[in-house]
């Protein structure tokens, strides 16, 4: 098990277009996919492209967890996954706001736009071909992956700042929010 240092925001290899992988089943490509898993599970993260562990190559690594998956169709639980050289495309225009995180961008959450549906193809590293049409979080973690391999990080997609701020924050106004709710049907049973 080989953990990785992971680049943050500011590293100029996130800024980078990568570089296809000429050899998919390559000893370093599968040594560098093994590691990325390992330090996408030690993170942990819900995914990691090679570019976040200074790697200027076009693949990433996913995961889509019971507790992320919608249960929808095109959202099931889909276990450690590769895709070497992708290429993703939206299924129709539709969007949604999405919270995500970053690994790069540590202790930081953004509702970022996304294609709710696209269709995304890629090599493992026995040059088998992936590929799948998605919806739900798989959706929005293949597209904030893709990013990677363009030198993109999601701030670099939101129009409007307001819905970003510091995962313990956020996670204070949630519960904030919640016991307001609470205290408001209970004073809405007294009114009754």
């Amino acid at each position: 098990m080989a953990v990785l240092k992971i680049a943050r925001m500011g590293h100029p290899v996130l800024l980078e277009r990568c570089r296809p992988v000429a050899d998919p089943g390559a000893l370093e490509i599968r040594r560098l996919v093994r590691d990325m898993f390992d330090t996408m599970e030690d993170a942990p993260g819900a995914g990691l492209a090679a570019p976040q562990v200074h790697v200027p190559l076009r693949l990433f690594v996913f995961r889509v967890q019971p507790q992320r998956s919608t249960g929808a169709a095109g959202d099931a639980v889909v276990g450690n996954t590769v895709v070497i050289n992708p290429v993703i495309e939206p299924v129709g225009d539709e969007r949604q706001m999405r919270w995500e995180g970053c690994l790069s961008i540590p202790g930081l959450r953004a509702a970022v736009p996304r294609f709710m549906r696209i269709r995304y193809s890629g090599v493992d590293c026995d040059g088998q071909p992936v590929a799948a049409e998605v919806t739900g979080f798989h959706a929005g973690v293949v597209q904030h992956e893709y990013d990677h391999l363009d030198g993109i990080l999601y701030p670099m997609r939101m129009a409007d700042f307001r819905p970003m701020g510091f995962m313990e924050e956020i996670g204070r106004a949630e519960e904030l929010s919640a016991r307001m709710e609470e205290i408001r049907r209970e004073w809405a049973s007294f009114a009754a």
